[in-house]
């Protein structure tokens, strides 16, 4: 006797959808979010997104701190591979152990902060701008 309903996860019957955000799409969009920081140094997203980037930034700015071999290719797990400025060749992470770790060599976190701005006119979701302490 077969079973109700689609059958779309894993031949269950009965499944009415799949959940569309998973664990692996969420942290995608961070190692995005988090290289885009890096890139642009600013990003606008949901306050909830806000907090989990800013905090995610900061372990990669340590890591930067760190400089060594092992603390890169902790980083380059997180960070994607794309050019930061294509004219001079400098990648995301480049950047990150160069010039941003630079920037914060005196401080001991807090290397972002989180700036509350208007909700967000679809939806009415509270925005921030995450940037970089200078």
């Amino acid at each position: 006797m077969s079973t109700q309903g689609r059958k779309n996860v894993h031949g269950k019957g009965g499944v009415r959808f799949k959940a569309a955000y998973t664990k692996s799409k969420y942290e995608s969009m961070l190692r995005t979010l988090v290289t885009d920081l890096i890139v642009h140094e600013t990003v606008t997203v949901t306050l909830a997104t806000a907090k989990e980037l800013s905090a995610l930034a900061d372990k990669l700015v340590t890591l930067g701190k760190r400089g060594d071999l092992h603390a890169r290719r902790l980083a380059a797990r997180t960070v994607r591979d794309v050019w930061a400025d294509e004219k001079n060749k400098v990648t995301a992470l480049q950047k990150l152990f160069g010039e941003i770790a630079t920037l914060h060599k005196d401080r001991n976190g807090g290397y972002t902060k989180v700036l509350k701005v208007t909700n967000r006119r679809g939806d009415n979701a509270p925005m921030a701008i995450v940037t970089w302490t200078r």
